[in-house]
């Protein structure tokens, strides 16, 4: 079996990984002159600056890929994992346990009352939206002091337009056995806390830069494929790049949604519709000044009147020289990322001021069009949405974002493949049955 990955991002390198290591033949493609995808470092008068995830959990699974690549003595990880949100215009500590609420000032009384109730409520429901379920399940004044801020943060995106089917389908699906809404949170919680945040020493990119040059044999970078044909015999399909074309048994396609859905057109009936699929665009203003506060950084409450969406101290996370990172757009502001360098500036400036209490210069401006994906409305589209057999989607828009949902979700699928090869699909093919699986069960690495 020959397996074509479209795109080198983290979940096309991990999973040219774990197909080479299985003995199954890969071979990956990437437009662009760098691997990474949506992980990208710049360098930047010797300053570390992430225009991208700012941190990974460093679960088994990211730790296992990184000593293939070699550089599983790079990880930094950081020391304290406080979170703040700024609400009620005062900065104050989010609650990440169920013990943490009782004793958190973003919450009054009567709100930490109704957040424990939450095991008295119906369950969740797939048609609800993320927003309409949090409040539901832990009142109005959780939702709007920390759990919208921190949840809807993830993404740049208002859970008010988020679909808890796709956004919340994990949780959905933890509740049904832990109990309660608030049981599913608190054991996805603890898993997470078992993993440390990290980063590597010369940044995020560090990782998917070493595997790239691990398996330099098998991915060709700067080498865009074009187009995606079935073969005409019907067994297989063929890419075409400005090298030539290749004909391959199976493709997985790892690009974002308006790219897939031009390679997909002639071969997945209905492809066109992932153009509908929405990102959020986002503006990173990198602002030099110093650490006032361990942790993680902080985000900021639905009822302030501030532009900013959240602040990530990478300072204080990793060390990172009076880096912090304002994230600014999102869902909210969509049109606020095309404002001049030196507008961004002085927002992230200004408010920057007003909620730590300290001046700051800015170091650079970064903008990511597309940003990252919505989840929103626009994903019931998936609904309509079939691949033949022989092709694939692993991307963070059909599953879970986050490194470690990337990297499992790779491994999953390169097992069910190479499952496939030995099987020479019985039936129903191991992939369509493992590679399900793969997809609703990845980030619990």
């Amino acid at each position: 079996m020959r397996v074509g990955i479209v795109g080198a991002g983290i979940t096309g390198l991990a999973l040219t990984h774990y197909l080479t290591e299985a003995g199954v033949d890969a071979v990956t493609f990437e437009a662009s002159s760098e691997p990474g995808g949506v992980i990208n470092t710049r360098h930047v008068d010797g300053k570390v600056l992430e225009a991208g995830p700012q941190r990974m959990r460093k679960t088994p699974g990211v730790a296992e890929l990184a000593a293939a690549a070699g550089v599983d003595d790079a990880f930094v990880e950081a020391d304290k994992q406080e979170l703040y949100v700024y609400a009620d215009g005062d900065l104050g500590r989010a609650p990440l346990s169920v013990e943490e609420f009782l004793w958190t000032d973003l919450l009054s009384l009567p709100g930490k009352a109704r957040f424990l109730a939450e095991p008295l409520t119906r369950q969740g429901m797939a048609e609800e939206t993320a927003r309409d379920l949090f409040v539901r399940k832990f009142g109005k004044e959780a939702y709007e002091n920390f759990i919208g801020p921190l949840y809807g943060g993830i993404y740049g995106s208002d859970p008010a337009e988020m679909p808890a089917a796709y956004a919340l389908e994990s949780l959905l699906e933890r509740e049904e056995t832990a109990g309660s809404f608030l049981q599913a949170f608190r054991k996805r919680i603890g898993q997470g806390q078992k993993a440390p945040p990290a980063s590597m020493e010369d940044g995020m990119q560090q990782l998917p830069n070493a595997l790239a040059d691990s398996y330099s044999e098998n991915i060709q970078l700067e080498t865009p494929v074009t187009d995606i044909a079935e073969q005409p015999d019907g067994r297989g399909y063929v890419l075409t790049t400005p090298s030539g074309s290749h004909a391959v048994d199976q493709v997985v396609v790892t690009t974002p949604a308006h790219v897939t859905a031009e390679l997909l057109d002639g071969v997945v009936p209905g492809a066109e519709k992932l153009q509908s699929l929405r990102y959020n665009p986002l503006a990173l203003v990198y602002l030099d000044a110093e650490p006032g506060t361990d942790g993680f950084g902080y985000q900021v409450g639905y009822g302030e009147e501030l532009h900013t969406l959240g602040v990530s101290w990478n300072a204080s996370m990793f060390d990172r020289d009076g880096v912090h990172t304002v994230f600014l757009g999102g869902m909210h502001e969509p049109a606020l990322v095309e404002k001049s360098d030196e507008r961004l500036g002085e927002i992230a400036r200004e408010e920057f001021r007003t909620i730590m209490g300290c001046e700051s210069s800015v170091i650079d401006i970064a903008r990511l069009d597309p940003g990252f994906p919505a989840w929103d409305q626009s994903w019931w589209t998936l609904e309509d949405l079939d691949t033949p057999d022989g092709i694939e989607l692993a991307t963070n828009y059909t599953a879970r974002m986050g490194i470690p949902s990337r990297v499992k979700e790779a491994r999953e699928l390169a097992k069910a493949l190479a499952d496939e090869d030995d099987a020479n699909e019985a039936g129903i093919s191991v992939r369509q049955q493992n590679g399900q699986q793969a997809r609703k069960s990845a980030g619990d690495d």
